[in-house]
């Protein structure tokens, strides 16, 4: 994945040509260690505008990772049928912005 959605502030912006992983260990690095770094995006539809976003602890701020290729029909068709359609428990979400603490059934917890 070379191109990541960010949501920030309830508002789009895109990175180009940055590897998704990468782009996390740093915002996850910059929540670890306290500080705040800025980030440059872009901003718009058909011509995106170049925008600088301040991310540190206690900004909430949303990495998407954009597929290189969309999926096809066949491919949606599959992930509904492997995961059951809408039902089962919801996802595990895991946040950037949020420290790691043991669940509630984590024996160690």
């Amino acid at each position: 994945m070379k191109r990541i959605a960010i949501i920030y502030g309830g508002r789009d912006f895109s990175i180009g040509q940055q590897d998704f992983d990468r782009m996390k260990s740093e915002v996850e690095a910059a929540h670890r260690d306290g500080r705040s770094v800025w980030v440059r995006v872009n901003y718009g539809e058909g011509r995106p505008q170049p925008a600088d976003l301040l991310v540190g602890p206690g900004i909430p701020i949303a990495l998407l990772p954009i597929p290189d290729e969309p999926p096809t029909p066949a491919d949606e068709a599959d992930d509904v049928v492997s995961h059951g359609g809408d039902s089962g428990p919801a996802p595990d979400v895991h946040s950037a912005l949020e420290p790691d603490f043991p669940s509630s059934d984590d024996p160690a917890g």
